[in-house]
């Protein structure tokens, strides 16, 4: 049986029909049970799509304010918190109102991210901003199907080609935190990365390694280790450098959790900073800040990125069509107290490479 046409007011019901399901089954899937197998529930969302299906609460109208919700992996540390703090700040001045969504560190399920795209159509959510490597492009694609708003601010991967992304000039700020370090006389110069494969920590590594070859350095792949983008990680990657023959003098760390890990590995073992061992965060956040001592770290404007995902979200709850699909915000050096020449070098630095 053919399903209703599009001029139509598809019922639950017309849907199970045309499907050859119940109308149990149907009304499950719209409210995201588990308890529906994958091939069904694909078959019932594809013909909710093509019916142009709308929850009761949608077809009622706006009762309220545009909520646009917000999805982190998790909101412990100081980065989320920074980003939120800007689409708050936005939110208040528009009158939209803000939900947060944490997925966890484990990347769901496709059937999972179908459920939960239905969910956020059931709602009435005006749009999503994504902030999580959960939402890799089957996530994205879940919610692009059923036309949802969607901005991704600094993902993990390459979003699809339609899909509006914010980040900061993360190529440009790597480069930065080693210019600074070369300036001062570092030549052994150690990275402490985040997951080896996100776009972000490449685009910082390579900002980095730019600016060793411009000043005819060649880069020392011992001293390049990628792990996570938490303080833990900082206590093994720094414990794993001094294991070298020949340890860095200075560490450019790809987040300031990671220096901040640093900072605790380096007390714990003596290690001055800045006066053995010189160290660069990247974020800019109230931990590079209040850390002891203070962390000089290359700023991304974190604020700033959070209420420019939330406008261009709402751009697109309106209809509009975005300017471009990648904002991309100036990072800038913060130069701090962990930061200084090396005691035992007296090298001075060729000048870069034209």
């Amino acid at each position: 049986m053919p399903l209703p046409p599009s001029s139509a007011k598809p019922t639950l019901a017309a849907i199970a029909r045309g499907t050859g399901v119940s109308t149990a089954t149907v009304s499950k899937v719209v409210n995201g049970r588990a308890d529906v197998s994958d091939e069904t529930r694909a078959k019932v969302l594809t013909a909710l799509e093509e019916a142009g299906y709308r929850s009761p609460s949608q077809r009622r109208g706006p009762a309220g304010p545009d909520v646009v919700e917000v999805a982190f992996d998790t909101v412990d540390s100081a980065y989320p918190s920074a980003l939120l703090n800007g689409i708050l700040d936005h939110a208040a001045s528009t009158g939209v109102e803000v939900v947060v969504s944490t997925t966890g560190r484990r990347r769901a399920a496709e059937p999972g991210l179908d459920r939960k795209a239905q969910r956020i159509i059931n709602e009435g959510r005006a749009g999503v901003i994504v902030v999580t490597s959960a939402y890799g492009e089957p996530g994205l694609s879940a919610l692009l199907r059923r036309q949802i708003p969607v901005v991704v601010i600094d993902s993990y991967n390459p979003p699809p080609a339609d899909v509006v992304s914010v980040g900061a000039a993360n190529w440009a700020g790597g480069k930065a935190a080693t210019e600074h370090l070369l300036g001062l006389g570092h030549r052994r110069i150690g990275y402490l990365g985040g997951p080896e494969a996100i776009e972000c920590n490449q685009a910082r590594l390579h900002g980095h390694l730019s600016a060793l070859a411009s000043h005819g350095i060649e880069a020392d792949p011992g001293l390049v280790l990628h792990g996570r983008f938490r303080a833990e990680y900082g206590i093994e990657g720094l414990a794993a450098l001094l294991s070298r023959t020949h340890p860095p003098t200075a560490i450019f760390a790809g987040n300031d959790a990671i220096a901040v890990g640093v900072l605790r590995e380096a007390r714990r073992r003596g290690v001055r900073v800045p006066e053995d061992l010189s160290l660069v965060g990247f974020d800019g956040t109230a931990l590079a800040r209040d850390s002891v001592p203070a962390l000089t770290s290359v700023a991304q404007p974190l604020q700033e990125m959070g209420r420019a995902a939330l406008r261009a979200v709402l751009r697109q709850a309106r209809g509009e069509q975005p300017d471009t699909h990648r904002v991309e915000l100036a990072t800038q050096l913060v130069v701090r107290e962990s930061t200084a020449a090396p005691e035992t070098s007296g090298v001075v630095l060729p000048s870069p490479v034209s």
